[in-house]
């Protein structure tokens, strides 16, 4: 479990890489290509990632791979979800709230590579 001044610091990290990834591709690519870059960019930094992590739902005793994929999971305790779209909807920040619970990951950021100035794309969540 993170610690407050590790999950911030994790945070910089992986924030700065995301503008790293911006800044190399801009906007209008697959969100694929930008996990990839991201993906890269985070293993340059020696960060643990999985990416595409399968999470299952606990239904009492009951495991159901109902088809939840994590886009990346950092370090075990950070999850980042991505898109590459026109416009966010309350689905996506849904979406994040979701896997970080049945996770039990406290925090995560929802990215959207699709827009101009990355920082508007970025919105960190907790739970």
């Amino acid at each position: 479990m993170l610690t407050k001044e590790n999950e911030a610091d994790l945070s910089k990290i992986i924030v700065d890489c995301v503008f790293v990834v911006h800044k190399a591709l801009g906007p209008g690519l697959l969100e694929s290509a930008y996990e990839h870059c991201l993906i890269h960019e985070l293993k340059k930094r020696r960060l643990s990632v999985e990416s595409q992590k399968v999470l299952p739902v606990l239904y009492g005793s009951v495991q159901v791979e109902a088809g939840y994929k994590i886009d990346l999971l950092i370090e075990n305790d950070f999850i980042v979800e991505l898109k590459a779209v026109e416009r966010m909807i309350p689905l996506y920040q849904a979406q994040i709230i979701t896997y970080l619970k049945l996770s039990k990951v406290k925090t995560g950021l929802l990215v959207n590579f699709n827009v101009s100035l990355i920082k508007d794309g970025i919105k960190r969540i907790s739970v």
